[in-house]
């Protein structure tokens, strides 16, 4: 039997995060001794590998404590556990894809901002200037001044 320390050490978990992964519910098989310290065997390393692994993928504490829970109903649920699987692997590509877009926005900000440090290019990116500098691009990125938005509303 391990400590959490030990256990922390075999996983390379932090202490903090072995127990917050069995009182999560997510290492089914961790024992208590008779001062309720927690105690692992080798099954309840595994378990924390497993948790470590899927934590690893992104996967949210709810989902992975759903997985534990079938895990733990036996083979039968191997369809369900790759159901989950499939879910978390679309959502990840959901997230990539963001990221994708952010990272396209961003390259777009760096060349702006290489134009601007060129003096090839006024400043655009602050919006302190945009009233002033609303004739460029007023029809492609900038929206009515919030005066006229707020006349809008209210007439």
């Amino acid at each position: 039997m391990y400590t959490v320390k030990e256990a922390a050490h075999m996983t390379g978990l932090t202490e903090h995060a072995v127990r917050f992964y069995t009182d999560k519910g997510l290492v089914p098989s961790v024992q208590r001794d008779e001062h309720n310290n927690r105690l692992f065997d080798a099954e309840a390393i595994n378990w924390l590998l497993g948790v470590k692994c899927l934590k690893a993928s992104g996967m949210p504490i709810k989902a992975i404590k759903a997985y534990v829970d079938l895990c733990l109903q036996g083979d039968a649920t191997i369809p369900q556990r790759y159901a989950l699987m499939m879910k978390h692997k679309e959502e990840a590509l959901a997230r990539l894809e963001e990221a994708k877009r952010h990272a396209a926005h961003l390259e777009e900000k760096v060349a702006l901002y290489q134009t601007i440090l060129e003096g090839l290019s006024p400043d655009t990116t602050n919006p302190a200037n945009w009233d002033r500098i609303r004739h460029m691009h007023g029809d492609v990125f900038y929206s009515p001044s919030a005066e006229d938005r707020l006349a809008a509303v209210r007439s």
